[in-house]
């Protein structure tokens, strides 16, 4: 079931306790290591972090109302989900992260394309989501998303 909470804090006043301290780290992990520019918002019922329209107008692309997205967190039933563009759409980075995730973590990475699941919270690497954050730079992020646009 989708969140309806309207902020960040009141989405994560709806977790269990567990749930409430990793996706409240993940998110602080996140705020710290966020370049300028990219702002917090409630996206598809999760936390998200978007190019917001102010900045680029166009929104995204599959629903131009909605801001570009960069990441999302989520408590989902059987894991915290990070959904991160970025490793979706630079090949480079999605390899740099899958050789980096076993230096950080001794559980096996569950990754779909852009979706990284951590089934067990007390391993979550959040050294390596600070690093993953800050890899990408507010206008590359932009400039990529526009490249693999123009592929399609």
């Amino acid at each position: 079931m989708q969140s309806q909470a309207k902020t960040p804090e009141l989405y994560l006043a709806e977790l269990s306790e567990d749930r409430k301290n990793a996706v409240g780290k993940l998110r602080t992990t996140i705020l710290d290591n966020l370049p300028k520019g990219f702002e917090e918002v409630m996206s598809y019922g999760m936390i998200g972090y978007v190019v917001p329209h102010t900045i680029y107008p166009n929104g995204y692309h599959c629903n131009p109302k909605l801001p570009l997205p960069y990441i999302n967190i989520a408590s989902q039933k059987n894991y915290i989900a990070m959904y991160h563009m970025g490793v979706y759409g630079d090949e480079n980075l999605l390899n740099w992260f899958v050789a980096e995730y076993p230096k950080h973590s001794k559980t096996k990475l569950d990754m779909g394309k852009g979706c990284i699941r951590f089934k067990k919270i007390d391993a979550i690497p959040y050294d390596l989501i600070a690093e993953l954050v800050r890899k990408i730079t507010f206008e590359g992020y932009i400039a990529r998303y526009e490249s693999n646009l123009k592929t399609r």
